[in-house]
């Protein structure tokens, strides 16, 4: 803790600047937070204020911390109109002992102490000198660092407020209540998506789970507010660095209900069905999505690189890794058919005592419906491949190219399994290319790829042999 707040903090009464009208949280009447997965949020907060007629400055108290001033909208919702907005501060400097003594810098305080011995309290006037690292002050004729006793302000600076606040200017064209919309955007809401399946026996099904992760370090509570997360990719405009920093939250919450999925624009719309309150420094998790017995088909992938068909190499690997990958439609025939927001996949299968156990994670773009997902999750342990170079030559290449060679190779594919399994290995080839011989017949599912579907025999292997004639 600073060495210069051990002390009571006394504040003598003095007239405000100006007279204001305070509307805190009480006045709400509605809120509801629309939030992006990009650290952002759209804020509308419906209150009901009475306010007098004329000019006046009316201060909204309970705004976000990381409010952006630019973005913030003021509107009656009264029918009648009645408001024009003048003007608009966002105080977000908080009240704190240390920004007290820092708004007093070159100014005078009270300073009062007690006699220990005779408990006479006695009072001095000093001018603060320095804040950084300790208190500096002058006192009549000399400096004093970090004095003792109790320190008396003659008032709170205007820009000093104990929580985010709003100041708005108004004219108002008739006294009474009017109901308010104050719409804003702010940082340091976010949000983000987590899935957990789980895998059967047979590696043919899984179950699914979605979760919403959300995440407020905005400074500010909302209570009972309407839920919205946007899903999509946003474009922002990147805004100039902030000197703010605000700490992260540790919590935890589940809610009870699925969230209700509809298009916006070109994104995705995700409501809570009910109001929720999300607190200051918080995580909440709220159910996305819940599906069982959706088809699933397990690959292992053998992946080759450009630069095999570019030099001499002679044997490129001995037990090389061979993916695992999961594969699935996400479409009502699956059941599913939802759009699925960004985010982690963490897969899980029972194992030895049937104790659930974790076999890998991936990571998912947004996945509109109708669409196949793909999760890498590790490397098989039983299937294995040897790749050797069994011969390379330079060949003419002539005009348009600069370079071509013939390339010939060996791939062993090894299954310990005691069951069959299906590799597929697949080719990256640069520039033009032909497969000259082979002997398993390959595909191309597109201009720069060869790939063949192998059946490797349980405890055996399989081998395949190719040249390719590569050219650019």
């Amino acid at each position: 803790m600073n060495k210069i707040f051990p002390f009571l903090l006394i504040l003598l009464a003095s007239p405000a600047l100006f007279a204001e009208i305070l509307s805190d949280v009480d006045d709400q009447a509605a809120l509801s937070l629309t939030i992006y997965n990009t650290d952002l949020a759209l804020i509308r907060d419906r209150r009901r204020v009475e306010l007098p007629a004329g000019e006046q400055e009316l201060a909204i108290r309970g705004v976000s911390g990381q409010l952006q001033p630019e973005t913030a909208l003021l509107e009656s919702r009264s029918g009648s109109g009645g408001i024009r907005v003048l003007e608009q501060n966002f105080n977000y400097d908080l009240l704190t002992p240390k920004k007290l003594l820092e708004k007093y810098l070159g100014r005078q305080i009270g300073i009062l102490r007690t006699n220990p011995a005779t408990g006479v309290e006695t009072r001095e006037t000093a001018t603060v000198l320095s804040t950084q690292d300790c208190l500096v002050v002058r006192i009549g004729d000399r400096i004093e660092t970090d004095p003792g006793g109790r320190f008396l302000f003659e008032n709170i600076p205007a820009t000093l407020r104990d929580q985010p606040t709003l100041v708005t200017r108004l004219d108002v064209a008739r006294s009474g209540t009017h109901l308010l919309e104050l719409s804003y955007l702010s940082g340091g809401l976010s949000w983000k998506a987590d899935y957990v399946a789980r895998l059967d026996e047979k590696d043919s099904r899984i179950d699914l789970s979605g979760w919403v992760t959300l995440e407020n370090r905005s400074g500010t509570a909302y209570a009972n507010a309407r839920l919205q997360l946007v899903a999509g990719d946003v474009n922002r405009v990147s805004p100039p660095p902030s000197n703010r920093r605000f700490q992260a939250m540790v919590a935890e919450d589940v809610a009870e209900r699925n969230l209700h999925e509809e298009t916006l624009f070109e994104y995705h719309l995700y409501s809570l069905p009910r109001p929720t309150t999300l607190l200051d420094r918080q995580t909440k998790q709220v159910a996305l999505l819940s599906a069982s017995d959706i088809p699933v088909h397990k690959e292992y992938l053998l992946l080759g690189q450009q630069y095999y068909y570019q030099g001499r190499y002679g044997e490129i690997g001995h037990k090389l890794p061979v993916g695992v990958w999961l594969k699935f439609r996400n479409d009502e025939a699956a059941h599913l058919g939802l759009p699925l927001p960004a985010g982690v996949v963490r897969v899980y299968k029972s194992g030895g005592q049937n104790n659930l156990q974790f076999v890998g994670e991936d990571r998912i773009g947004h996945t509109p419906r109708d669409e196949e997902v793909r999760l890498k999750l590790g490397n098989a342990f039983d299937v294995t491949a040897r790749r050797v170079q069994t011969d390379y030559r330079k060949q003419n290449f002539g005009h348009p190219y600069r370079f071509a060679a013939q390339s010939s190779f060996r791939i062993t594919l090894k299954n310990a399994k005691e069951e069959p399994v299906q590799v597929l290995v697949r080719e990256p080839l640069p520039g033009d290319w032909q497969i000259l011989s082979e002997s398993a017949p390959h595909e191309k599912p597109d201009a720069r790829t060869a790939q063949w579907k192998l059946e490797v025999p349980a405890r055996g292997e399989t081998v395949l042999e190719y040249s390719a004639l590569v050219r650019y």
